[in-house]
């Protein structure tokens, strides 16, 4: 799976945030990532992840108001935790204060304490993927500036005129996903596929294309690819780095407490593009790897290690 098929796309980086912390210490951060030359500015989307605490379109308006280029994208928003002329209206009104600044992020939800905790109806794959799909269609109706009426088998939409626009219509369009279904619907949905990690369902058991590996990585892209057909080659990639460090240490010492809560050796992660450790050279040398392997070519690092991964951004950005 080589980006050289079709010209490597050039290289962009992001941040994703979602722990709570002060909003000075937030803010400062934001600030710093955006000086540092990551382009992108994530929160994700759970209500019962540790780590995962901040709600993500409050975040990203506090961040727009403090930052001038970086660009606003939920890393994905739960699908079922919002009506879609909700969506339509929140990300159309951060797109429109933040100057153009937003794109959409999407996932079908995927972590069951998220729903079940709060009484939130946790239904199928299949059923929570439908309910996705409508929703791309009532936000992209009602980002239209006509009146849509939609009648879809989860939701619908009576003549509704939405309000207001977003500045960039159609709004930028990320959908997340790890299994063979989640992602053939993002390759023919999304300007942007992100290639979800998952978590062990026990110990050595994973969901299929949840595992962190570097072979489960060729299925899902395969996957993509086919979903994909002619479009492949317009779609952009992305994939999340989870842990590691440019370092001169032992990368297998880095990965070890990742490792650890994946179940998994640090040797396994070998080639995994949701790990990277190494020298600033081997790290540089794995991301291009990623994407003459894969096509990715978005690559998103924890907010905290901002500042551990700009000499990566650095050498790579827009290459």
């Amino acid at each position: 799976m080589s980006g050289s098929e079709w010209g490597p796309r050039p290289f962009r980086f992001g941040v994703a945030a979602g722990a709570a912390m002060p909003g000075a210490e937030l803010l400062s951060a934001a600030r710093l990532a955006e000086e540092l030359g990551y382009e992108v500015f994530s929160v994700s989307d759970h209500l019962n992840l540790p780590g995962s605490e901040l709600a993500p379109l409050v975040t990203l308006a506090a961040v727009a108001a403090v930052t001038e280029r970086i660009e606003l994208q939920p890393l994905v928003l739960a699908n079922d935790f919002r009506h879609p002329a909700l969506l339509a209206k929140e990300t159309a009104t951060l797109d429109l204060i933040s100057d153009g600044r937003c794109a959409i992020g999407l996932g079908a939800g995927w972590l069951g304490a998220d729903f079940q905790l709060p009484g939130i109806p946790f239904d199928t794959p299949t059923v929570r993927i439908a309910r996705l799909r409508e929703s791309v269609q009532v936000v992209r109706g009602l980002h239209s500036g006509e009146a849509f009426t939609f009648g879809g088998e989860h939701y619908r939409i009576d003549g509704m005129t939405g309000s207001p626009l977003p500045v960039r219509n159609p709004m930028p369009l990320m959908i997340g996903g790890a299994g063979r279904y989640m992602l053939s619907v993002a390759a023919r949905l999304a300007d942007t596929v992100s290639l979800n990690l998952g978590l062990p369902l026990s110990a050595g058991r994973w969901q299929t294309g949840a595992a962190p590996y570097a072979d489960v990585t060729d299925d899902k892209v395969g996957w993509v690819r086919e979903a994909a057909g002619e479009r492949f080659s317009q779609l952009e990639l992305q994939a999340t780095v989870f842990g590691g460090a440019v370092t001169d240490a032992d990368p297998q010492e880095v990965l070890a407490p990742l490792a650890t809560m994946l179940d998994v050796e640090p040797g396994q992660l070998q080639g995994c593009p949701h790990v990277l450790a190494g020298t600033l050279d081997e790290c540089v040398s794995s991301v291009q790897a990623w994407r003459e392997r894969w096509g990715i070519s978005y690559v998103t690092v924890p907010l905290a290690l901002a500042a551990t991964f700009a000499p990566v951004v650095d050498a790579l950005r827009g290459h």
